[in-house]
């Protein structure tokens, strides 16, 4: 499934969900800033009958994000069910990631290269 939001505008963000092994995984595409800080949200939410535990977010395609974003992912690492960790954060470009080493939610979220690794971890 894919929803995308704002595709007529450049840098907006789209966003894909599947799952791999019984892991949730949501791909983004685009920039994270306020003006989809509530999409976002929703997409990483749990949808009716699926398990929150488990979760896998593929930013490999995301070439901006602000504060709104880390405020989401925050918050979405606390909405996990299940021990701490259950988040992870696959893919992340160069400029993203120094904005999560530099707030340290790296700490809280780990990265990995890819998502076949996030998913094994």
């Amino acid at each position: 499934m894919t929803d995308t939001h704002g595709a007529q505008r450049p840098g907006r963000l789209s966003i894909d969900r599947s799952s791999v092994n019984g892991v949730r995984v949501v791909a983004l595409r685009g920039e994270i800033d306020h003006d989809v800080k509530d999409v976002l949200s929703t997409a990483l939410l749990p949808r009716d009958g699926q398990d929150g535990a488990r979760l896998v977010v593929d930013l490999s395609g995301v070439t901006f994000m602000d504060s709104s974003g880390i405020n989401v992912f925050i918050a979405a690492h606390r909405a996990q069910a299940g021990p701490p960790g259950r988040l992870r954060f696959a893919g992340v470009r160069e400029p993203v990631l120094r904005i999560i080493e530099i707030v340290g939610l790296d700490s809280l979220i780990p990265c990995y290269p890819t998502v076949e690794e996030a998913v094994l971890a």
